[in-house]
């Protein structure tokens, strides 16, 4: 399979096609115009030059009953790091999860890597608040980085 650089360089025209009608989509607006979901694809895009792989990371849980009796059951819950209600209370998985292609060095020098990375996506204009919900973001954000991984919130303007 190849990357997106690879796609793009044997197909410039439609490389260019494609950035053009991505920037140029009808986003639902917040401030300068732009939304959450337009960041994502941003970030996406920015992940695709470098050669890397971006996945959505849905996170919650579903209530469940019983199709024969109608109880309720334990919710199915879904997306990184949301094994319990209370552990999604104290760290929250990002928007987006990644495979970074990164070179080793010095003594494995020329194998490449599939780095670990995930972003938490804000629409533009937004700054950290440190609210309940942003303090859990942080905490898995953090957990990553102490790992070595690439990790980070993101108002588009993401460095890999």
């Amino acid at each position: 399979m190849s990357n997106y650089n690879e796609w793009a360089a044997r197909h410039p025209q439609a490389a260019r096609d494609l950035e053009q009608t991505l920037g140029a989509l009808p986003w639902p607006t917040g401030e300068d115009g732009k939304s959450e979901a337009y960041v994502q694809q941003q970030v996406r895009l920015k992940v695709a030059h470098a050669g890397g792989m971006s996945w959505r990371n849905n996170v919650g849980a579903t209530p469940v009953k019983c199709p024969d009796c109608g109880a309720k059951r334990q919710p199915v819950r879904y997306g990184l790091a949301n094994d319990s209600a209370q552990l999604n209370a104290k760290i929250k998985s990002s928007d987006l999860i990644l495979a970074i292609p990164r070179v080793i060095r010095p003594q494995d020098v020329g194998q490449t890597i599939a780095q670990f990375g995930a972003v938490e996506c804000k629409a533009p204009g937004w700054s950290y608040t440190g609210n309940g919900r942003e303090s859990a973001q942080a905490a898995w954000i953090a957990l990553i980085k102490k790992l070595g991984g690439f990790a980070t919130f993101s108002t588009g303007d993401v460095q890999l």
